[in-house]
């Protein structure tokens, strides 16, 4: 299977200016884990995840304040659609993170997730088959 296959096509694209608490709702109002951060001036793209926004929390900064662009990753593995999924589990295991946005042409297309992954490589729920009586 490939990551065109499994990737979501819902990509929150988000400035550097945006507070982590602005962040954090657009990623749950949309139900992602991670937003793609478009900065213009640092001349890319580079990725705030939960994780970033949650690990800025713990250290009790003030979400309000905070902006993406200083938790945003900017060293950024990207994917490519014909991928197979193996190789971005791999890129994802290597790298030690859960988000691979995907570029085709050098443009944010979708973001694979481990869960895009598991949900893919899961075997189908089966469900028992109804008992008739005798």
């Amino acid at each position: 299977m490939l990551v065109r296959e499994a990737m979501s096509t819902v990509v929150l694209t988000i400035g550097p200016a945006h507070t982590l608490r602005q962040a954090a709702a657009l990623m749950s109002a949309r139900r992602v884990g991670a937003a793609v951060v478009h900065d213009p001036d640092a001349g890319g793209i580079g990725i705030l995840t939960e994780r970033d926004i949650l690990n800025s929390l713990g250290l009790g900064q003030d979400p309000d304040a905070e902006h993406a662009h200083a938790h945003t990753t900017t060293d950024v593995v990207f994917a490519a659609p014909s991928w197979r999924l193996e190789e971005a589990a791999g890129a994802m295991a290597h790298g030690g993170f859960r988000h691979l946005i995907v570029l085709d042409r050098q443009e944010p297309v979708g973001i694979v997730s481990v869960r895009d992954i598991i949900r893919c490589w899961a075997p189908a729920r089966r469900h028992p088959a109804p008992v008739v009586p005798a």
